[in-house]
């Protein structure tokens, strides 16, 4: 059962809320984690590829021990975590509407962060529903949580760094991977992560786009074909790969549902997965009182939902007056510099280019 009271409330035990959770904690806040899953860590429980980065961002270790990393800290610091309790309505931005132990709750704490994380896209096609036809996020769940193939040859649409990790995962879990399909021209995600599904020999194609799929009971076969400039298919150019299981890396969409029903202000933003709300250079959103964190706020890396997670944590506890203002300008400069690390070169630039946009919108619109 929750306390009657918490200092700080965060919304998901994702990578991004563990560690917004830490940080209040560690300046004194009383913490409360809710979450609408049975295990906490979020997409970190499916992550069995090492970090890149620095040593504060967890480069060598692999994210499933991340997680595991971050859980224990939550443990020490007897921050209170309720599973299985799903947040159902935010009512005049502070009013937490919460499912625990079959009961609706009303809660009212006196800082919220929303670390909701973000959902899968998904790809419709002639065939689209046919059993074999999986999220890249599903695929990740099945084999390496439950370690169960989800068949045994498969044809990944999507090469940014999911489609690429997945791929790797999938082979490395003794399935074939036909081929990687990817509409742009050129591969999304990093060029570490390509080259090691290269080796294995899967082979990406670029310009190319998925057109059907066809089975009986299950995919057997999937079509694909070239592409033009203009994403356009050309004539003459189809072809056919014999595969029963589809994985569609195709991107994700932040969870802003919660940030909706707060009564937060919302801005588009291609570059970070579309429709987002608008934040301070401290995560805090339009509704005083509100923090944002994680892929809520746009959808990025793991290492930069923990580094926001940070951020809003400190944020919140700063503005209960839990630290001094010389002591939060310190560390929010240090957080900032370690967002800006994680959002530096021709991958990052992008992102931190939108995030800027985001965080100007913000300072125009007064909150």
């Amino acid at each position: 059962m929750m306390r009657s009271a918490t200092d700080v409330l965060v919304v998901g035990a994702g990578p991004a809320g563990l560690a917004a959770a830490i940080e209040s904690a560690k300046h004194g806040a009383s913490v409360a984690i809710l979450d609408e899953n049975s295990s906490p860590g979020g997409q970190l429980l499916k992550q069995t590829h090492k970090f890149f980065g620095s040593e504060r961002h967890y480069a060598g270790t692999r994210g499933i021990d991340i997680g595991a990393r971050l859980i224990a800290e939550v443990a020490d610091r007897g921050i209170e975590m309720l599973l299985e309790t799903p947040v159902v309505g935010i009512f005049d931005g502070q009013v937490v509407m919460v499912v625990n132990q079959e009961k609706l709750l009303g809660v009212r704490p006196k800082r919220t962060i929303l670390a909701t994380g973000a959902g899968e896209n998904t790809l419709a096609f002639p065939g689209w529903t046919l059993p074999g036809v999986v999220t890249a996020g599903a695929a990740q769940t099945f084999v390496n949580v439950h370690r169960v193939r989800i068949g045994e040859r498969v044809v990944v649409v999507g090469s940014g760094n999911v489609g690429l990790i997945v791929a790797y995962q999938l082979c490395q879990a003794g399935m074939d991977v036909a081929a990687i399909v990817e509409a742009m021209p050129n591969v999304g995600g990093w060029g570490v992560h390509a080259a090691k599904v290269r080796r294995l020999g899967v082979p990406i194609l670029p310009r190319h786009t998925i057109v059907e799929a066809h089975g009986e009971n299950r995919v057997s076969e999937v079509v694909i074909q070239q592409v033009d400039e203009e994403y356009r298919p050309l004539t003459g150019t189809r072809s056919t790969i014999e595969a029963d299981t589809i994985c569609l890396a195709v991107g994700m969409s932040p969870r802003s549902r919660l940030a909706d029903l707060a009564g937060c202000r919302f801005t588009m933003s291609p570059e970070l997965g579309g429709r987002v709300p608008v934040h301070s250079p401290g995560m805090e959103s339009s509704v005083p009182k509100c923090y944002l964190a994680g892929d809520v706020s746009g959808v990025e890396e793991a290492s930069t939902a923990i580094e926001e997670g940070k951020l809003a944590g400190l944020s919140a506890a700063a503005s209960l007056g839990l630290l001094d203002p010389g002591s939060y300008q310190k560390e929010l400069v240090v957080c900032s510099e370690a967002l800006a690390e994680l959002r530096s070169g021709p991958f990052g630039e992008t992102r931190k280019t939108a995030k800027d946009r985001i965080m100007r919108e913000y300072e125009r619109s007064g909150k």
